[in-house]
Order: C-alpha cells, then structure tokens, then sequence
C-alpha cells in the first residue's frame, strides 16, 4: 500500500507538467506557445533521462556531506525508505522534472532552446541533486536539524534561483523596457487558469506523497493545509493586487494560489491548519510585491515563476521556524546550535546561494557556445513558434485571418518599431 501511494502522487506530480505546460504557455503571448510547450515536454524528457543516469546516484548515493558517490544507473532489488527503489527513485525523478521546469518560464520567448536544454541537463545531473543530497540524502543539512518536508527549499527556491540567473543574463524581452515600454500581456488566461488548477491538484501529491507512507492519519492533515494555503494564497493576492493596482488582477491571484502551494511545501507536515493560512496570506501578498518589485529591477519573468518559487520558497522554509507545532517537531525540529528559524535561514541561504553561483556560471558558460543563450533578434519579433518550430499555436489561416510575412533583416527594425508602438 505504501508503494501504491507513492507511485499515484508520482503520478500526481507528473501531471504537474500539464499544468506547468499551460500556466507558461498561457501567461506568454501567443507567437511563442509552441515553443513554450516543446519546451515544458523537453525538459521533462531530458530530467527524466539525466536524473536516472546520473542525478539519482549524486543525490541519494552513498558519498560525503557534500555529494553521493554511487547509483549511477540504479538498478533493482534495493529498498529505499521501506520502498522498491524503482518506486522511490521515479518519486524523486519527477520532482527533479519540477525543479528544473521552473526554469523555463522565466526565460520564456527568448531563450534558445539548445542551450536551454543544455542547462537542463546541468541542473537535473548536478546542481539539483547536490542541494537535494545535503538535505534528503544524508548530507551536511540534514545534520543540522534543517527541515523541508516537500521541497520549499530542495525543489522551489533552487529552480527559482535558476530562473533567476537565466531572466538577468539571457535579458528582458525586446521592447519589454526603455523609454518606448509596453506591457506584454497574458494571451490566453484560461489556460493559464486551468494550468494553476491543475497544480493545485498535482500537489496534493507533491506534498502527500513525502509522507512515503500511506498512513491516513499523516496523509489527511498533509493534503488539508496544502489545500488551505493554496485557497489563501490565492484570496490574498487578489485583495493585495486590488489595493495596489485598483483591479482585479486574475493572473496576480494565480500566482498566489501557487505561492501559497509553495510556502507550505516545506512545514507541510508540522504546521497546523491555521498557520497555514497564514503562511498562505503572506505567501500571495509577497508574491504581488516580488513580481512589482523585479519590473521596477527590469528583470523580466513573464509568468512570474522567480518570485512564486524562489521568493516563496524561502518564505515558506522560514515559516517553519515560526509555525512548526506538535509532537511531530519532538527532536526532529531540534534547530542544532541555531533555533529552528537560524537553521532554516542557513538551509535556505545556503541552498539558494549555490544556485545562484553554479546556475550563473552555467549561464556564462553556455552564452560562449555559437550562438549563445539568446535566440536571433528577427526571430525573436516574428515569433518561435513560425521561425523556429515552422508551426503556429492556432491555425489563423483557417478562420480567414491573412498570415503575416516573415521580416526581412532589412525591415527589422520597421517591425520593431511598430510591434513596440502597437
């Protein structure tokens, strides 16, 4: 039954890529929603193949504090965690999918894909399992009484610190700043709404699932503050983006839900149904003013992924220090030398700045391949998914509305100007 459980929420999260795929391709505008989607489906194909071969063993492995040593290419008849390995390890798998999904909205509409990809498989093979094995795999973390039950830290904030460092070296979107900006609107809100719904979804596996037990009475309080974070996440960005803006901003209150189903990752286990709505409210009025404080920065996140993840996911690591209750925090939530809440700051600093160095560095790296990290600037205005997948996301041509010509390198800078204009 333990095995069963576990592999449905795998299951759960897996299908958290529908939703990732949906949310990103929603919030972007419609020219590029093919290549955002080849890109989600990729990126989970590529961790998938990574993490087996080489991020499974870094991660879990037997090794030192730092990293594990062994498991490349894990094979049966072991037992992790009183489960088959293969059930552990595909549990793990897609949760380093997750980590490195974050990463691609962030950079959506003007990244390449080759070295996305690249960046990829340096994140799901190396960054990723290193943070995980200090924190899961026996690691220095682990020894200090640090506590992530799902990943607040582990998954959240490491591929929002990923994300992070692509949106400022890659660069914001042409036109989205400078003295002739524009907003660049969302171009199809109920995906991205049905996307959000269905995260939602997928982490009550996320989180019900790292109870790697399919025991009702710590799956049940698990699944409820998940639930109640979420909802309150999603109430208090509308509220808070109300007040700040005068409108009801539906894609702010989105983005809450998730950042409410981030913050409380981490105590899901520890934290009582009614400081997880707190956690929840704080959770949605930080991720309002983290989105409004990187445009004033000029760092350009088009479906908000740096400050759901990695600004929440500090937050939610730290409200475990502050919120953890019960007889489940009796010596495991011992806070070593520094109270809880010191090491869980230690935990979250520490995993955050290692993401940022290792996936700048990535960055810096792959941008001295041939053709860098950013794709050309005409394709970039006539849109991927014609210049690069040779295919739209809606087949305009068939209700009637005349395809547009490709720009020619002479007239860039007229279509330019007048996409800036428009």
């Amino acid at each position: 039954m333990d095995s069963l459980w576990v592999v449905i929420c795998a299951c759960l999260v897996f299908f958290m890529h529908a939703g990732f795929a949906l949310v990103e391709s929603g919030f972007c505008r419609r020219k590029n929603a093919v290549m955002v989607l080849l890109k989600n489906v990729g990126v989970l194909s590529v961790s998938s193949l990574v993490f087996y071969a080489v991020g499974y063993g870094l991660m879990f492995g037997e090794g030192n504090a730092f990293i594990g040593l062994s498991q490349l290419f894990p094979s049966g008849g072991s037992e992790v965690s009183g489960l088959p390995i293969y059930v552990f390890l595909f549990f793990q798998l897609v949760f380093a999918a997750t980590a490195a999904t974050i990463v691609s909205g962030a950079v959506a509409e003007r990244a390449r894909l080759g070295t996305f990809m690249a960046f990829t498989v340096l994140t799901t093979a190396l960054i990723y399992p290193i943070v995980g094995h200090w924190v899961w795999g026996g690691g220095w973390l682990s020894e200090t009484g640090f506590h992530d039950f799902a990943g607040s830290t582990v998954v959240h904030a490491v591929g929002g610190a990923l994300a992070l460092t692509g949106a400022v070296l890659i660069g914001p979107r042409l036109g989205r700043y400078g003295k002739d900006a524009r907003v660049m609107p969302a171009h199809n809100i109920p995906l991205a709404a049905l996307g959000v719904l269905i995260l939602w979804l997928g982490w009550f596996g996320f989180n019900g699932g790292s109870t790697l037990s399919a025991d009702a009475e710590g799956i049940a309080p698990v699944i409820l503050v998940t639930n109640l974070s979420a909802a309150a996440g999603f109430v208090a960005a509308l509220m808070h983006s109300r007040m700040r803006s005068g409108g009801l901003d539906l894609s702010m209150a989105l983005n809450g839900a998730l950042a409410g189903l981030v913050g409380i990752t981490a105590g899901a286990d520890v934290i009582a149904p009614g400081e997880a709505m707190i956690v929840g409210v704080i959770s949605g009025v930080v991720v309002v003013e983290g989105v409004m404080l990187l445009d004033r920065m000029k760092i350009d996140d088009p479906v908000g992924a740096i400050s759901v993840h990695l600004i929440c996911g500090v937050v939610g690591t730290l409200a475990v220090g502050v919120f953890a209750s019960g007889a489940e925090t009796s010596g495991l939530l011992h806070g070593g030398g520094f109270g809880l809440l010191g090491t869980q700051a230690l935990g979250a600093g520490a995993a955050v700045g290692f993401a940022l160095a290792t996936g700048g560095a990535a960055w810096l790296a792959l941008k001295q391949l041939p053709g860098g990290i950013r794709v050309p600037e005409q394709h970039e205005v006539e849109g991927l998914d014609l210049a690069e997948c040779g295919v739209e996301a809606y087949a305009a041509g068939k209700s009637g509305v005349a395809e547009p010509e490709a720009p020619t390198e002479a007239a860039l800078p007229m279509v330019l100007a007048d996409e800036v204009a428009s």
